[in-house]
């Protein structure tokens, strides 16, 4: 673990690395930390710094080895960046800066902020490429001297880290010439120690993301994969298991972290040791053997990760049938680890921690204090291991708040009484990242926990119970608590020990389920509405306010005034007018006189169909027509109204329905537009769902981040979407694998219209797969060239969007993580397709997955997305042996929703189904059919404290319905019939009921019984022809009239052949 490198570098040769390509130095943290450096040179100018005048830093080229150097961590603490084969000399008034062209370009804007900081000017000394410069670096040893001089000193004093060997040309010939002149030279590590000790809020955030990696790491990862290993008794060599936890740690994904790829580094290459060989020291590393997991064996990992270059560090220890030495020992060390960390409080020393741990050992087991190490850890940072901040006996330095300490701790080489030299030697290792704060210190790796229970494992099934009664006697005499370990692995009890933990987890959540409802309803009260009152809002329906603003009219015939939205009836001689929105209906038909009639049916409120409103709730005591009919000989002057009045009703009913739906929108912020500093997060040629409305090509529009929302925006004007953060209620990413789209989805807290529809679900995608149709109709080969070359460029055009896509989210998950986003509390979620399964939500099969925080379906419409936080149970129905399928109910905590029902799920799904319904705490029962919900709720609202004296949601419990029944017909053997005519009665409805249940196969008896029957009935002959006959009389219905009467005839006249006097039945003989 010594030799390490940090990350985020600068390539040598000035050219920078894709990731780095778009790099700009963070002016505000430049400032900053550039004061703070200034301001601690100042004020610890003569112990710590030497009292130097001038701080000379001269960071080598870039290495393939994993190194931490100060230079390095100089660099991205103060600039975010490693500037490989840089010189970097801090004076009073000026910066001098050597290094390359490409490197000046990126190091020009600091000039400004650093006047502004701390009064000095910035020198930047461009190198050409082939010059070793000698004659720059004269220029600032001159610049040097000058200072020197006016500051009164004939020899400045230079400091430098005087344990960094030069590497390279540039760095050789400045060691040399730094030498060689008169300058006087001072170490400085001591200083910068202590001023990257203490780390700020934007550290402090990525030590935290960085050790939760590390955590995650060890709990989804590595320990899986050593419980498989072991469980399936696997030959893997340790190094097999490093490579393959490095790999996981590179991939966030794969330990379930959601951290951008390219901001990862391992610290170290993970630590993998077992068999009687151990080293507890920072430099050891994972040899080949294979991982040694036989009884009373101990495994030691160790795994660190990076993020942004800042470390963290994560140790466990595993036992494996550990005997009573090996269980002590941990719990000792157990104890002196939890004691190292408590000590770490602000204005204590250093030294504190080693010696709390020290106590502790002494104490309980002062036969180990010989094996323990000699230091409990170490300070944590940009470096691996902060010189300066060992956690010693001898350490005298002051800890203080923002400190991050790791915090090591182990026992080695001890022995162990056993007959297997690779158990004889034995070696234990905890280690924690931890954070001084002000009050109690925070494990940043509490994730993976280290609890005696946690990591001991026990698979001598036929000793087990002895050893733990030994065990458990000893340890009571020894005035200890037993070691209590996690279940057997090889053994069917494994399977049966899980479905036992969730059976028992689902006990719990009932029974908090239960209290949570019952405190609910009686909150509530009554939460049933009346749906059936609803009154319809509408607009005064006024077509004319006087009778002069009515059309003059030259004849009494029916006229459409479009602009007052009116139809002019003739009645009576005059012309009345009626509100086109009073009209339910029209239509017109012609009869026998070759006339032509217009039917005007009106809405009647009131009525079944017609509900009031506004208007008609002004005017109760009015009097209604219901409808009104016109003849005329004019056929095309019917056909026009009738038309017209159609049209008029479309457009007014849905002008209404559109200010009904926006009165009930609720009102927005408005969109604050990106602008100066902050630039617009932009992704281009999207497609919006809903889409908009009009006629006309659609075309794509793009989707820009702003201050306090979103905006989607085609090149019409007309088309325009803002979505306010305060009103995302979740957002989805969800890249294409099997699907045509990769999309971006936003369910809303409110709703908002797009065009002229009112949604709480946007959608934006783009379409990955070309579609592509071959117009020669022949079959292609699956090694044709041009097949191969397009599956390629699909595959190519897929990940291009993902990325951009990836790039997008992860740049507004970065914006809303920033201060002022506070409040907003968002972040992207990624449906887990591992989760996933198929169902029909609503008329088609989908394919629906769960997120962290909710199950959506989010490429067929209408979308599905279900808060996990607001369901109250989820019943699967239709759950039984035989069945291929079932279905899911979702009951609300709102009552007044509807239950959603996911029918039609495969039943290979329904264990997965349990287990994440049970990770997420949502309860689940089970039944064999479908439940009415509509009436099971109307029952809970109108009568909670009755639902709740009944046991709440038990009565879903089938378990307990399934005993009920059982004592039910355990009763009921009991009983004795007094009459025994009841008896027999009884006796064959039994056995009625058990033929409609039993199979086909029938006895002997039975056989005999049908054949007797059948003697004395009709043949099966005459069955058939008399069946034939009944069906050519009655005739097919879809046959013609005349078609019938021809077979009536044909009937009638075999109906009167004589009868040729054969036998009416079949003789059967025995």
């Amino acid at each position: 673990m010594e030799d390490r490198q940090n990350g985020n570098t600068m390539a040598s040769n000035g050219k920078t690395s894709v990731a780095a390509s778009a790099y700009t130095i963070n002016l505000e943290n430049f400032s900053k930390r550039l004061k703070s450096f200034y301001s601690h040179w100042k004020d610890h100018k003569t112990d710590l710094w030497g009292s130097t005048d001038v701080i000379a830093v001269a960071t080598p080229p870039a290495s393939e080895d994993l190194r931490y150097l100060k230079s390095s961590a100089l660099n991205i603490w103060l600039l975010g960046y490693e500037f490989p084969e840089t010189i970097m000399v801090f004076m009073k008034k000026q910066i001098h800066f050597l290094c390359s062209q490409k490197k000046a370009s990126l190091l020009k804007v600091s000039k400004k902020s650093s006047k502004e900081a701390v009064g000095t000017e910035v020198v930047i000394h461009v190198k050409a490429r082939g010059d070793d410069g000698t004659a720059i670096m004269e220029e600032i040893f001159c610049a040097v001297r000058a200072q020197s001089k006016s500051d009164g000193h004939e020899s400045p004093v230079v400091g430098h880290i005087a344990k960094e060997a030069p590497e390279g040309n540039l760095l050789e010939t400045w060691a040399e010439k730094l030498k060689n002149s008169s300058f006087q030279l001072s170490d400085v590590t001591n200083g910068f120690s202590e001023l990257f000790a203490v780390k700020d809020n934007n550290e402090l955030t990525s030590m935290k993301k960085a050790a939760y990696l590390t955590a995650s790491a060890m709990k989804n990862v590595i320990i899986p994969k050593l419980e498989k290993v072991i469980d399936e008794e696997k030959n893997v060599t340790h190094s097999s298991l490093m490579d393959d936890t490095e790999k996981a740690i590179l991939d966030p994904a794969r330990a379930k972290v959601k951290l951008k790829a390219e901001n990862v580094d391992i610290c170290y290459p993970p630590v993998f040791q077992s068999g009687g060989e151990f080293d507890l020291r920072p430099s050891a590393s994972s040899n080949d053997e294979n991982l040694y997991y036989d009884s009373t064996s101990v495994i030691i990992c160790a795994i660190g990760s990076r993020y942004n270059s800042y470390c963290s560090n994560l140790a466990r220890t595993f036992l494996i049938d550990a005997i009573t030495v090996q269980s002590k020992a941990y719990e000792v060390l157990l104890r002196a680890h939890e004691a190292a960390i408590n000590a770490l409080k602000p204005g204590s020393k250093v030294s504190a921690a080693y010696q709390a741990a020290l106590s502790v050992v002494e104490k309980d087991a002062p036969e180990l204090v010989a094996n323990l190490t000699k230091s409990a850890g170490t300070g944590i940072g940009l470096e691996f291991r902060e010189s300066g901040l060992s956690l010693n006996a001898k350490n005298d330095r002051e800890l203080k708040a923002g400190m991050v300490f790791n915090v090591s701790l182990g026992f080695q080489n001890l022995q162990a009484q056993t007959n297997n030299p690779k158990t004889q030697t034995f070696s234990l290792l905890l280690a924690d990242t931890v954070l001084v704060n002000e009050k109690k210190p925070e494990v940043l790796t509490s994730v993976s926990s280290k609890a005696v229970k946690d990591v001991a494992y026990s698979f001598n099934e036929d000793e087990e119970e002895e050893e733990q009664q030994q065990q458990k006697s000893k340890a009571e005499a020894n005035g200890i608590e037993p070691l209590l370990s996690k279940a057997t692995l090889r053994s069917e009890n494994n399977e049966m020990s899980k479905e036992e933990q969730r059976r028992q987890h689902q006990a719990e959540l009932a029974r908090q389920k239960n209290e949570e409802t019952a405190r609910r309803l009686a909150g509530d009260g009554n939460m049933t509405g009346d749906a059936h009152g609803a009154v319809r809002v509408l607009g005064d329906l006024i077509a004319y306010k006087n009778v002069n603003d009515m059309p003059p009219s030259r004849e009494l015939m029916i006229q459409i005034d479009q602009k007052n939205e009116a139809i002019l009836l003739p009645i009576h001689g005059s012309m009345v007018p009626f509100h086109v929105a009073t009209v339910k209906s029209v239509n017109s038909q012609q009869d026998s006189n070759r006339s032509w009639f217009i039917r005007i049916i009106f809405n009647v409120p009131g009525t079944q169909f017609n509900p009031h409103d506004s208007n008609s709730l002004k005017y109760q005591g009015s009097i209604y027509l219901k409808e009104v009919s016109f003849r005329s000989k004019d056929s095309r002057h019917i056909s026009e109204m009738v038309q017209q009045i159609k049209s008029l009703r479309r457009q007014v009913a849905s002008r209404e329905s559109a200010k009904a739906e926006r009165a009930t929108l609720v009102t927005q912020e408005k969109l604050q537009l990106a602008a100066g500093k902050f630039k617009s997060i932009r992704l281009p040629d999207l497609w919006i769902r809903p889409p908009f409305g009009g006629r006309g090509r659609k075309i794509p529009g793009t989707l820009e981040a702003h201050l306090n929302g979103f905006r989607y925006s085609t090149s019409r004007q007309d088309e325009r979407v803002d979505i306010m953060y305060g009103n995302i209620k979740h957002a989805f990413f969800q890249p294409s694998e099997k699907e045509m789209i990769t999309l971006l989805h936003f369910h809303l807290h409110n709703h908002i219209m797009v065009g002229n529809k009112k949604t709480k679900d946007v959608q934006f995608y783009v379409e990955v797969m070309d579609v592509v149709q071959t117009l020669g109709g022949g079959r292609r080969s699956a090694n044709d060239p041009d097949e191969i070359e397009e599956e390629q460029r699909e595959r190519e055009r897929k990940n291009r969007f993902n990325i951009d896509f990836q790039n997008f989210v992860n740049k507004v998950n970065d914006l809303w993580g920033q201060p002022q986003f506070r409040g907003v509390d968002l972040e992207f979620d990624q449906p887990l397709r591992d989760l996933g399964f198929h169902g029909v939500p609503y008329k088609s099969s989908a394919f629906i997955v769960p997120t962290s925080s909710c199950v959506v379906e989010l490429i067929e419409t209408p979308f599905l997305v279900v808060t996990l936080s607001e369901i109250e149970i989820v019943n699967l129905e239709r759950v039984e042996l035989g069945q291929k399928s079932f279905d899911m109910a979702i009951v609300f905590k709102d009552f007044k929703k509807s239950v959603l029902r996911i029918d039609s799920i495969p039943s290979s799904s329904l264990e997965g189904i349990k287990e994440w319904l049970d990770a997420a705490d949502i309860k689940y029962y089970e039944s064999r059919m479908n439940l009415n919900w509509a009436p099971i709720l109307k029952r809970i609202t109108d009568d909670p404290q009755g639902f709740i004296d009944e046991g709440g949601w038990e009565f879903l419990n089938l378990e307990a319905s399934d005993s009920d029944s059982e004592n039910t017909q355990d009763s009921d053997q009991g009983y004795e019939p007094s009459d025994v005519q009841s008896d027999s009665v009884s006796e064959e409805e039994d056995d009625d009921s058990e033929s409609l249940v039993e199979s086909d196969e029938v006895d002997d008896d039975s056989e005999e019984d049908l054949e007797e029957e059948e003697e004395e009935g009709k043949t099966w002959e005459e069955l058939e022809r008399e069946a034939s006959n009944a069906d050519r009389e009655k005739g097919n219905e879809s046959d013609s009239e005349e078609e019938r009467k021809r077979r009536k005839m044909k009937a009638f006249g075999k109906g009167r052949v004589p009868d040729r006097g054969g036998p009416s039945k079949k003789v059967k003989l025995r």
